[in-house]
């Protein structure tokens, strides 16, 4: 087994007020979930003396500097954990910061910056007189420029946690957030070239941040859009955000149905879209996106079960992709933009294909992976997504608590107990690996970080939501307490027994 990397951290003296996670959490706790805390511990980030965040890596060996850098979207697990271990000051304090540094991106020539966009990651940079300077990255220095549409998304997500956590209010009312809370609203919600309600981003805009195909409306985003719409109840109701607030209800109310309707997939609309006519003018047409039959793939049509569904990846004028996706999946379960009998329906697709979406490690990212032509021609030939590795059918280990979580919103608690215990048997002997290879995920990523900390946090966060799956609700993963786990909101589907 490879040893921990070393860091000035791990090496200083240890007190109480430099580990954000001293002292055992549960009752129970397995020798792995200490080694979780460990690695979180030895990966916070320091500013001026305070912990505001978590690097990405503890590896030595990562291939890119940036792993050392603290990202918005992976420390979202590590956030959620801070705020049920009694830490919501780093919370507070990260919300903060990311506001603090939208000044730092650089203006393109003859182009003016978005106001709402916000960093991809940060990092604390020491000067020669030994003062600290926070250092941000907008995708300008990202491998393959990429652009961080879901970083301003899962701030979104965690500023709402941490009120309905808190219920520090007085926070959520003050003047920076409010702003910085109407400038990505606003950005989110601006007219465009568009007759969709969802909403258009470039490829590579999120934990897909690759180029693999996801340009135009993928699933993930519209799961994320919906859970920044509902931050708009974190506005003050005056004459300059009223309008705001009633456009972003009526914009997920659309949102809503349209996912619900035209994204969803099981045997009856797989039928319907094998029979489509094409080549439909008018309003009263089924086939709104003038999607060919021709373009189904083969895998399909005996893949999918019975009576299962999911929601596809990607949708468009003369485009699907039947792709599943299991973050913006299992997302949408969990938040309710997946009706209760859609949730029931995908966690039985999940049972049913377990060792295709979950195999010996939780949780593909996505299934199945593009091949020959269309892996040359999609992702540009990239080496790091060869087929059954990295974002093309690489296996995740912190899609465990999306999973968890959506398994508990479903009435699917044994899905969720299942998937947490295959993850746990292997993370800690592996070294906490970034993500796995392999048709069935045996094999640890080739190309994979060591030590990855939101490996870590997303099997600390998954614990935390199977001891007690109220914490949905404390989180403001939920819709409401109607929707919470145990409410009857999910379990259409029968339940099925399984092996590990």
């Amino acid at each position: 087994m490879n040893e921990r990397p070393s860091s000035s951290r791990a090496t200083e003296p240890l007190h109480a007020s430099r580990h954000c996670f001293a002292q055992p959490r549960f009752a129970d706790e397995s020798a792995v979930l200490a080694d979780a805390y460990r690695l979180l511990d030895d990966a916070v980030i320091r500013y001026q003396g305070h912990p505001v965040g978590t690097m990405a890596s503890l590896d030595p060996r990562a291939p890119a500097e940036n792993y050392r850098d603290c990202f918005v979207r992976d420390f979202v697990s590590a956030a959620f954990l801070m705020l049920l271990e009694g830490r919501s000051d780093v919370v507070r304090e990260f919300l903060a910061m990311i506001l603090r540094m939208r000044g730092q991106q650089e203006e393109l020539e003859g182009q003016q910056v978005a106001p709402g966009v916000l960093p991809a990651s940060f990092r604390v940079v020491t000067l020669d007189d030994g003062s600290e300077q926070l250092s941000a990255d907008f995708g300008d220095r990202a491998i393959g420029r990429v652009a961080p549409v879901d970083s301003m998304m899962w701030w979104a997500v965690l500023l709402r946690a941490y009120v309905r956590f808190t219920g520090d209010t007085a926070f959520a009312h003050t003047p920076e957030v409010q702003r910085g809370l109407r400038m990505i609203l606003s950005l989110c919600l601006q007219s465009r070239f568009e007759v969709f309600p969802t909403l258009l981003v470039p490829d590579g805009s999120f934990m897909i941040d690759r180029r693999m195909g996801v340009n135009g409306h993928p699933l993930e985003i519209q799961a994320l859009f919906d859970m920044t719409l509902r931050a708009a109840d974190l506005l003050t109701i005056d004459e300059g955000s009223h309008w705001l607030i009633d456009l972003a209800r009526r914009r997920r109310g659309v949102l809503r149905d349209y996912v619900r309707r035209y994204y969803w997939l099981d045997l009856d609309v797989l039928n319907e879209v094998h029979r489509f006519s094409t080549e439909k003018f008018g309003h009263d047409v089924d086939n709104v996106f003038n999607i060919y039959p021709e373009s189904i793939p083969e895998w399909v049509a005996d893949w999918l079960p019975d009576d299962g569904g999911y929601f596809v990846g990607n949708l468009g004028p003369g485009r699907i992709d039947f792709r599943f996706f299991s973050q913006g999946n299992f997302l949408a379960t969990t938040t309710g933009l997946a009706t209760a009998e859609q949730g029931g329906l995908l966690m039985h697709t999940v049972t049913e294909r377990w060792d295709d979406l979950v195999g010996q490690m939780p949780v593909k990212l996505v299934y199945p992976p593009v091949r020959g032509a269309e892996w040359r021609l999609m992702t540009g030939s990239d080496p790091k997504n060869v087929p059954w590795s990295y974002h093309n059918g690489g296996n995740w280990p912190v899609l465990v608590w999306p999973m968890v979580a959506a398994a508990l919103v479903a009435d699917r608690q044994d899905l969720g107990e299942r998937a947490f215990r295959v993850a746990e048997r292997r993370l800690m002997a592996d070294n906490w690996p970034e993500y796995y290879d392999g048709r069935h995920g045996r094999l640890i990523g080739r190309r994979a970080n060591l030590h990855q900390v939101w490996s870590a946090t997303g099997l600390l966060l998954a614990r935390h939501l199977l001891a007690d799956p109220g914490r949905l609700v404390e989180l403001a993963l939920t819709e409401d307490e109607d929707s919470a786990p145990g409410n009857g909101r999910g379990g259409s589907a029968q339940r099925e027994q399984g092996d590990d």
